[in-house]
């Protein structure tokens, strides 16, 4: 049976009050991968994978989520301004259907709108080099979207 897919207030049901998460910042040409602690308060990077087929990166996935012993995935949906669905959304939809069908760990969409641009912003904000800036802003959007996530769930549970 496929991994259900939730928005992030309904996947907390399906995983343990404990355990590491994975944040997925899903590119056309990168994934970037972040990873919580498994008291979920703290979103550290873990990698920017090089697209290559839907198989070899749900494997690369799999293998860092087992690695991690994560219980459950966050992935960035890109939602336009106005609240929209546009192409990248239904992209980001087909990928975690088709990842789904890999895993049993629920898998949480969680609105990514403005990560890249605010990520960005911090990077040039720390004279970080265009090119080096290319190399990990999909990690360090992956860590903006999932420390976004754990910030909702804190709030979620009441925690100060």
């Amino acid at each position: 049976m496929p991994a259900p897919i939730l928005p992030l207030i309904d996947a907390v049901a399906h995983w343990p009050e404990r355990g590491a998460l994975i944040g997925l910042d899903l590119g056309t040409k990168t994934i970037g991968v972040a990873v919580s602690d498994p008291d979920r308060r703290l979103a550290t990077g873990v990698e920017t994978i090089q697209r290559k087929a839907f198989k070899a990166d749900a494997a690369r996935l799999l293998a860092i989520s087992g690695e991690r012993n994560a219980v459950g995935f966050v992935l960035g949906l890109p939602i336009n301004m106005d609240g929209s669905e546009g192409p990248r959304a239904q992209s980001t939809r087909a990928f975690a259907r088709n990842f789904s069908n890999l895993t049993g760990l629920a898998i949480a969409l969680w609105d990514e709108r403005l990560s890249t641009a605010a990520v960005e912003r911090e990077l040039i904000g720390m004279d970080v080099s265009r090119a080096r800036r290319a190399e990990v802003i999909d990690e360090h959007a992956a860590i903006f979207i999932l420390q976004g996530a754990l910030d909702r769930l804190k709030t979620l549970r009441g925690d100060r």
